[in-house]
């Protein structure tokens, strides 16, 4: 089955028309997106782009065989052309199936928003998966995918599919239910499309793609469903450093998000009467997907070893594959979301007395010195995948006291021991992710 995308772009295209943004600005070329369409097989083409003949054209194919044409979304922007002699578009009724003359059949899979996603079988048995803007499929269980929904994952052959082509972008949540129900696994080839202006197009645009698993192909290009492409490898561990405000934690919950099952490990914990950390822990809070755990501790050394306990040590998250899996990472084993270890080492060294310099001198640095080796060794031989967060310090002002000083060293050292440890490295400024490593 071969599967032509006449366009990969949001509804309205890449650059939006009339949008000043950045993003839209630097669309050009090759870079630019018409609206997402597929023809597959050149017999059955699934939503309109601009001039859907003259895309086919310049991809190489033609429109004249086609015998059948669906709609996803509702369209809201100018009226749909389409061209002479073929059949005008319609849509599935949600749970229907479709069977076209050359082997194809259609199933209709019910979605969160407006639409109508579409699973496609060929003839040979390959299968793929088309979501419409902004969706997730309805009624899938989280976690193991388990309700009564579960088929909509699955599909009317069953098992994962070979293709999957989604909003990756604007729904990570929709791929990670996906991977939790078994619809998607290592070997699924994920496409983006209904590209959009939130990420500036090349390098960033297929970076953070990458970290969800998925890819982006230019608008004309042909895909055979089916066909092995190398999955992104997506790293085991990852360090993402940063200054006060510059993005970093949201860079870290962004590299999970396309994933189920994260448990976040915040070690913060919490401030009685301090408002305003309650209302920073309140916006993190809101920020995650629903269907992570959280865990507030410091105790990080079990939580990296244990691979499978979840919050509270022992609690079974689900043989869930997620990222790393396929290269020698248990497949129980949730990924682990750490945030910050600046905030454990000023928790390390409020236990072992090291703010005070007679104490440091005394003992206190050899206990602060044992608690991050431990830490270290830790995340050497941890099976989890990891992202850590930490503060990049010691490029501004010198701190006035001893023990600032002394903090400032020690997270230094922190962030280059655990770095040391990380396949990738990344430091964020100004929202942007700097890859040091990786």
């Amino acid at each position: 089955m071969e599967l032509t995308l006449l366009g990969t772009g949001a509804p309205r295209g890449l650059p939006r028309p009339g949008c000043p943004c950045a993003v839209c600005a630097r669309a050009v070329g090759g870079e630019a997106r018409a609206a997402t369409a597929l023809l597959v097989d050149g017999a059955l083409l699934i939503d309109l782009t601009p001039g859907p003949a003259f895309a086919a054209a310049r991809a190489g194919q033609s429109l004249t065989a086609v015998r059948q044409v669906l709609l996803s979304h509702p369209h809201d922007g100018p009226a749909l052309e389409v061209p002479a002699g073929l059949p005008q578009p319609g849509r599935v009724a949600d749970g229907r199936e479709l069977a076209l003359l050359d082997g194809h059949r259609v199933r209709a899979v019910a979605v969160d928003v407006p639409g109508t996603g579409y699973e496609i079988g060929g003839p040979d048995g390959e299968r793929l998966l088309y979501l419409p803007p902004g969706a997730a499929p309805a009624g899938l269980g989280e976690g193991n995918g388990t309700t009564a929904g579960r088929g909509d994952a699955h599909g009317a052959g069953g098992g994962p599919y070979d293709l999957v082509l989604l909003d990756v972008l604007a729904r990570p949540d929709a791929l990670a239910r996906l991977r939790a129900g078994g619809a998607v696994d290592a070997a699924t080839d994920v496409v983006a499309v209904h590209i959009d202006h939130e990420v500036p197009p090349g390098p960033e645009l297929h970076r953070r793609l990458a970290a969800a698993g998925a890819r982006a192909v230019p608008d004309g290009s042909s895909l055979v469903v089916g066909e092995y492409h190398a999955v992104p490898d997506l790293p085991r561990r990852t360090l993402v450093l940063g200054g006060a405000r510059s993005g970093k934690s949201a860079e870290a919950e962004r590299r999970l998000a396309a994933f189920p099952d994260v448990l976040y490990v915040a070690t913060g914990g919490t401030r009685e009467g301090d408002t305003e950390w309650a209302q920073r822990v309140t916006l993190h809070r809101e920020r995650r997907p629903g269907s992570w755990r959280t865990a507030e501790t410091c105790d990080l050394v079990p939580l990296l070893l244990d691979d499978d306990a979840g919050a509270g040590g022992g609690t079974d998250l689900g043989a869930v594959p997620g990222p790393g899996t396929g290269t020698g990472r248990k497949p129980g084993a949730a990924p682990l979301l750490i945030d910050c270890l600046a905030l454990w080492l000023t928790h390390a060294m409020d236990e072992v007395g090291a703010w005070d310099d007679a104490t440091w001198e005394a003992g206190g640095r050899q206990a602060l010195r044992e608690r991050t080796d431990a830490l270290v060794a830790a995340v050497r031989a941890t099976r989890r995948t990891v992202v850590a967060v930490s503060n990049e310090v010691g490029s501004g002002v010198v701190p006035a006291t001893a023990s600032g000083r002394r903090f400032r060293d020690e997270l230094g050292r922190l962030n280059a021991a655990f770095g040391a440890e990380c396949e990738q490295l990344l430091l964020v400024v100004a929202g942007q992710a700097l890859a040091l490593r990786g």
